[in-house]
């Protein structure tokens, strides 16, 4: 199991077009992957499906928690930093 923890630096959080950028990532790896909004203390929620990552009310400047255990698991949480890092490719 891998997991990590990351600030979500866009200014709409991980809201509506973030949101599906995070879910069809993760939906690209054969693993499970949970998140958490970690500011809130939020549950663990399945992070490929978009109707409970946006449960989650990740505003910018959350901490966010991934879990992900399986196949790949490293990479997708190398995946998740280059989404954050890059504002989920947008120019904001």
């Amino acid at each position: 199991m891998s997991e990590a923890k990351f600030i979500v630096s866009h200014p709409a959080g991980l809201h509506a077009r973030p949101a599906s950028v995070f879910v069809k990532t993760c939906n690209s790896f054969p693993c499970d992957i949970k998140v958490k909004n970690v500011t809130t203390n939020s549950a663990l929620v399945n992070a490929k499906s978009i109707l409970s990552v946006l449960t989650l009310g990740v505003d910018s400047g959350h901490e966010i928690l991934i879990n992900a255990s399986g196949e790949k698991e490293a990479d997708v949480i190398a995946a998740i930093q280059e989404l954050i890092n890059t504002n989920f490719g947008e120019n904001v």
